[in-house]
């Protein structure tokens, strides 16, 4: 290690990062070709054998043609995964729909209470739980 000098040191680590950038690049620039639905069959194997064949000059040049559009599909892609979510988290929280999650504790809760006070038999109880839990 004492015969090989800090700047092929530095060129080194220089090669070696832009290699890693190339490789980040390339997948990210064919998951988008992969993702495009406005794009045919020829055109995404044209896209995909430029970009593997040219590696620096394939993906610059995606991304310059391409990259506005790419740009968008993914703020799409992240909007429609936000939905989702959303939504899902909407449906395990119960705000929707008559027979909630949330609501059935709420319920369950003071069908307890009711039958811990004496208001109420087990039996109906039971009937009233199956009632609320199916």
């Amino acid at each position: 290690m004492d015969d090989y000098p800090a700047l092929n040191l530095f060129w080194t680590m220089l090669w070696l990062f832009l290699w890693i950038l190339w490789f980040f690049l390339m997948f990210k620039v064919l998951t988008d070709i992969f993702r495009s639905h406005d794009m045919g069959g020829w055109g995404k194997a044209g896209w995909t054998i430029f970009v593997i064949v040219l590696p620096y000059i394939g993906v610059l040049v995606y991304l310059i043609a391409r990259g506005k559009e790419m740009g968008e599909r993914d703020r799409a892609l992240a909007a429609k995964a936000e939905s989702d979510f959303q939504d899902y988290v909407r449906k395990a929280a119960g705000t929707e729909g008559q027979n909630a999650g949330p609501r059935h504790v709420e319920d369950l809760a003071r069908l307890a209470d009711l039958k811990n006070a004496g208001a109420i038999s087990q039996e109906e109880f039971d009937r009233a739980k199956q009632k609320l839990l199916a």
